[in-house]
């Protein structure tokens, strides 16, 4: 006999109560401190807003609002033209091995 469906109380995904996701946002440092424009000299405030690896952080992590996070990226871009900031990080590569593409272990 086939199962019904549709029957009872649909599960909705949507009505997950708590969990990671749930909470306020954290407040733009920024926009908290009524700082108007994001300076490329202040090298040490634009170290915390870029990764280990050089990347610049997204505004999910560094909770920045879009017109500060804008800004904060090309202060970063900037500080690294004018070599402030290095682009990559002091080692210049990361040390995990990774292999090619072409690289395959062959046992032959």
């Amino acid at each position: 006999m086939a199962k019904a469906r549709g029957r009872g109380k649909p599960v909705r995904r949507r009505d997950k109560k708590g969990g990671p996701g749930s909470g306020r946002r954290k407040p733009c440092q920024h926009c908290r401190d009524k700082v108007e424009q994001v300076d490329y000299k202040d090298i040490a405030s634009l170290r915390k807003f870029v990764s280990e690896k050089g990347k610049i952080r997204s505004r999910r992590i560094t909770g920045a609002c879009r017109r500060h996070q804008v800004q904060l990226a090309r202060a970063v871009k900037r500080a690294r033209e004018l070599a402030l900031m290095p682009y990559v990080n002091e080692g210049g590569r990361d040390d995990s091995p990774r292999r090619e593409r072409g690289d395959r272990d062959r046992d032959r």
